[in-house]
């Protein structure tokens, strides 16, 4: 994530991803970062680009006022490295 997001989100975002870890959901969340280790990626970076999914998804409900989109989350998750537009 850029260095000038909002550090409180920044850090909220990132607890998104630990707890979509602890709680395997969803699952593709831990596919996802061990995809993107085996790519090469530091865990942290791992986590980062996640989360920046995560925020993209957050962005998209509060905007269009829908729910959550599992089938995008995942097409998003799957685009990484690639960051969600």
């Amino acid at each position: 994530m850029p260095e000038k997001f909002n550090p409180r989100l920044r850090a909220a975002f990132l607890e998104a991803v630990d707890k979509q870890l602890r709680d395997n959901d969803p699952p593709e969340t831990r596919v996802t970062l061990e995809r993107l280790k085996h790519e090469g990626l530091s865990e942290q970076k791992a986590k980062e680009l996640i989360a920046a999914v995560i925020a993209a998804e957050t962005f998209y409900i509060l905007k269009e006022k829908q729910t959550f989109n599992h089938d995008r989350f995942v097409k998003n998750l799957n685009k990484l490295p690639d960051l969600p537009t």
